[in-house]
Formats: structure tokens, C-alpha cells, sequence
């Protein structure tokens, strides 16, 4: 690839806009999903299913299910985004908005791996 279209492309890149927001992956064995919120939406799957093949996905539960019931036993699922060009503090947003989805969907104990708030 000529080096002027590697460029172009990164700018185009650079350029793209950028969706914030909560996803969800759920074990369709038993029903029970994880929920996080993202500064990138963007390829978040391939993220997740690298640390997950890779045994280092920070929430041990989920990992321990993975193992053993497979990648295929598990969807991903973009709940919700936004534009992120008009956010401030994204940090602060992402936490906000994790503990709202938390609230709402609940996925503690047998529903989810989360511990309840």
C-alpha cells in the first residue's frame, strides 16, 4: 500500500465518529449477561473475546462460564449509544451511566454477573 493512502486512511480513521455506550453479553445457556459501558463501541466485541480467549476478562464469573461452555454459547448486544463528541468527562459518564443499566436491568445472582449494588 503506497504510504500516501496509508495516511489517508488513518485520517479517515482519526476522522470517524465515535459512539459511546452500553453493552451487553449474554450467556444463551442460562440467560445471564454482563453488562459495561464503553468509551468506543466500535469493535468492542473482538476486545471483549480477546481477554475472554485469553483468560483475562477482570469479572471471574464470566470467564469461568466461557471456558466452559464455549465462545458460542454467548452473544454480544449493543444496548445503547451516543455520539461521545460532546462529552466532557467520559469517565464520569460511563460510570453514571453503568450504574442506570445496572438499575434497570438487574443482573445479579442467577440473572446476571454482576454483584447487586
Amino acid at each position: 500500500m503506497e504510504k500516501d493512502r496509508k495516511k489517508a486512511l488513518a485520517q479517515e480513521y482519526k476522522e470517524m465518529k465515535k459512539y459511546y455506550g452500553v453493552i451487553q453479553i449474554k450467556n444463551e445457556k442460562n440467560g445471564k449477561i454482563f453488562i459495561d459501558t464503553v468509551a468506543n463501541t466500535k469493535n468492542r466485541w473482538i476486545v471483549y473475546q480477546m481477554s475472554l480467549k485469553s483468560n483475562r476478562l477482570i469479572n471471574k464469573e464470566l470467564q469461568k462460564e466461557w471456558n466452559e461452555f464455549g465462545a458460542e454459547a454467548f452473544t454480544y448486544t449493543i444496548l445503547w449509544e451516543k455520539d461521545s463528541s460532546q462529552i466532557k468527562d467520559m469517565k464520569y459518564e460511563l460510570k453514571k451511566l453503568k450504574k442506570e443499566w445496572l438499575l434497570k436491568l438487574e443482573p445479579f445472582d442467577d440473572k446476571g454477573y454482576h454483584k447487586p449494588l
